[in-house]
């Protein structure tokens, strides 16, 4: 089923910081603080301007969000607080448009941040059932335990599926890592920038077979934001059409009951994935093969196979193939994670899915010119979250055309900040700041010393 929408929905401005390792440096309200003073700069909005906020995060207590949105303004509007594990940013988003798209706001700022423990994922709640506990005792039913890290067994035990199915080997999950350490090095905000061989990739040391430690994503503190509008938001400024990127198809689906099928493929939540990438394909009116590029959910290198093939992006049990042949990255049928994806550039958990978004919006726009795909009309999103959901997004230009590259000194005029933020990572100046902060409702002390912590990391 396609949701009938009536009024179209643009992302207008995108921002984020650096994805750092998590070391307890950076508070969240400085990195949300940085992510949303760029999206707004770039959307060249002030905050009187946005109608609703949404801020997503998984790790904290209740109405961080507010925290977060009130040092731009304590404008009175409504203020979303959104946790849905590691698809919670794309889930803000997907909020935003159904909010924009049923007549409800005109422009809504969506907000990510994560200030995340060092290590593994964890819990902090166990004094009750686990969200994902049921998964946890399907593996232990069908593959068993290890004492690896509960995600990489899930994820590992899935890529050992592929294998055992379909003919994939533990070097097609290693090409995947490396081309992702391999895109990450032109990505200015990316956590790891380091290139690896094949060889280094797979000697690296074994977390759960087929995953090697240089196949699993780390985790991150982090901050991304985007401003969505409607269509009478972006006519009333026409200057702004060509950097407005179309949200032309995009679902939200949860699991079915295949997640107990005894797969471990359908453990990790495909049948949903498949579901929501046709709807949204469907509702843009394109397929796989129009995707030139595409950011997805690659927590792993055995769920990017998989996932893979529940987009379409291969034939069924063939996304091995499409890595053995060097198609999924530059050269190739699509180039899957130019950002380096979450095994590089980082994965703090509620920022991840609109960094995403961000990624996309700079290939379209033409401003990733470091690392652009050229003669792109239709960039994917995927963002998964086990327990579960998923979010699949189509993005196209709202002209309607093909990406131009743009040189990074046109960039700097376009959107009046001197220079490029696709390809470099900078900070803002008070003045800058205070430009996009409500001209009415700011408040010094919401603030506190926020903007001085963010200026001095730069």
């Amino acid at each position: 089923m396609v949701i009938k929408r009536n009024e179209p929905c643009y992302v207008l401005g995108v921002g984020m910081t650096k994805f750092i390792k998590p070391r307890g440096k950076v508070d969240y309200t400085e990195l949300g603080f940085e992510a949303g003073i760029k999206a707004m700069l770039d959307a060249q909005i002030n905050y009187d301007d946005v109608d609703q906020g949404v801020a997503c995060y998984c790790y904290g207590d209740s109405t961080c969000g507010q925290r977060v949105f009130y040092q731009f303004g304590m404008t009175q509007i409504p203020i979303y607080n959104v946790n849905n594990n590691c698809s919670t940013g794309s889930t803000g988003l997907a909020l935003a448009r159904n909010i924009i798209s049923h007549g409800g706001a005109d422009c809504i700022m969506v907000v990510g941040f994560e200030k995340m423990m060092p290590g593994s994922l964890q819990s902090f709640w166990n004094d009750r059932s686990n969200p994902t506990g049921t998964s946890g005792q399907m593996m232990a039913e069908t593959r068993g335990v290890t004492n690896a890290p509960g995600a990489a067994q899930m994820f590992g035990n899935a890529g050992r599926e592929y294998m055992e199915k379909y003919g994939a080997k533990a070097e097609d999950f290693a090409e995947i890592a490396r081309i992702n350490h391999e895109h990450s090095q032109r990505n200015p905000y990316s956590q790891f920038k380091d290139v690896y061989t094949l060889e280094q990739i797979q000697q690296s040391p074994m977390i759960h077979e087929p995953l090697t430690k240089l196949q699993c994503c780390p985790t991150s503190d982090g901050g991304a934001a985007a401003v969505l509008v409607s269509q009478d938001f972006l006519d009333a400024r026409p200057h702004l059409k060509e950097q407005a990127i179309l949200i032309a198809g995009q679902c939200m689906a949860t699991d079915a009951p295949s997640l107990f099928s005894k797969s471990a493929i359908d453990l990790m939540g495909f049948e949903m994935t498949k579901y929501a990438a046709a709807t949204a394909l469907k509702e843009a009116g394109v397929t796989p093969n129009d995707v030139k590029v595409c950011e997805l959910h690659d927590c792993f290198s055995a769920n990017e196979m998989i996932v893979i093939d529940a987009l379409g992006l291969s034939p069924p049990g063939k996304a091995h193939e499409l890595v053995r042949n060097g198609d999924i990255t530059y050269g190739g049928k699509v180039v899957i994670n130019p950002s380096g994806g979450l095994i590089s550039k980082g994965h703090p958990l509620g920022a991840s899915g609109i960094a995403q978004c961000a990624e996309l919006v700079w290939h379209l726009r033409g401003w990733a010119n470091n690392r652009l795909i050229k003669d792109t009309t239709v960039a994917l999103q995927h963002n998964l979250g086990l327990g579960g959901a998923v979010v699949v997004t189509v993005y196209k230009r709202a002209d309607g055309k093909e990406n131009n590259e743009i040189s990074s000194a046109e960039v700097g005029k376009k959107n009046k900040l001197g220079y490029n933020p696709a390809v470099e990572a900078k900070g803002f100046t008070e003045k800058q700041a205070t430009s996009v902060r409500s001209k009415t409702r700011a408040s010094a002390y919401a603030l506190q010393d926020t903007e001085k912590k963010v200026q001095a990391r730069f």
